[in-house]
């Protein structure tokens, strides 16, 4: 069976997303560079929409299952069902290792290049290897995350980003949050002290 095991969930990217738009990107659909509820809430409609890839209306190992099948598709591109070194670095180099799933740039550095698996980057701490957020959004356990799940979790995000409560994310307190964030993350990954 064709599968490439890189241990995604997309959808913990698209629900951390949704409440950090930039002007053009990620639900700012007037492109004024400040997102509010009701575009974080199309947006968020709009990310289930496209992440549920067997349209039975909820997220799951079937969905997740079925991008990395597409995934792996569309890295092995002479289709001989294995990925080669060069289809590998090819794929890498193209952003074809779910990034575009995502519609987000997250797990990319400055320079541009996937971060898979370091901190702050696709495996970090309550990242997308289905911790943290995941859990969060799946709120009745079921190991599933069902489109009001998703919607909650994403509004739940652009209100902790919404320091004044005016119902919009503004590019200070976007950057504000993703401060935190990563402040957060950092803490939690930095080596025990020693005594």
């Amino acid at each position: 069976m064709k599968k490439l095991t890189i241990g995604l969930s997309v959808a913990a990217l698209a629900i951390a997303g949704v409440a950090y738009a930039a002007p053009g990107q990620r639900g700012d659909a007037d492109n004024n560079g400040t997102l509010t509820r009701a575009e974080a809430q199309a947006h968020a409609n709009e990310r289930f929409t496209k992440m549920d890839a067997n349209k039975d209306g909820k997220l799951d190992a079937a969905d997740r299952e079925a991008r990395q099948t597409a995934m792996f598709d569309r890295i092995d591109t002479n289709k001989d069902g294995q990925i080669s070194r060069q289809e590998f670095a090819a794929g890498r180099d193209r952003g074809g290792f779910g990034a575009e799933q995502a519609g987000t740039e997250a797990g990319r550095g400055p320079d541009g290049k996937h971060r898979m698996g370091h901190r702050g980057g696709w495996g970090g701490p309550g990242g997308p290897r289905g911790g943290g957020m995941m859990q969060l959004a799946d709120a009745n356990k079921d190991g599933a995350i069902s489109q009001a799940e998703f919607s909650a979790a994403s509004l739940q995000h652009f209100d902790r980003a919404d320091a004044n409560k005016d119902g919009q994310v503004t590019k200070e307190e976007r950057q504000a949050t993703f401060k935190a964030m990563r402040d957060q993350a950092h803490q939690r990954t930095a080596p025990a002290p020693t005594n």
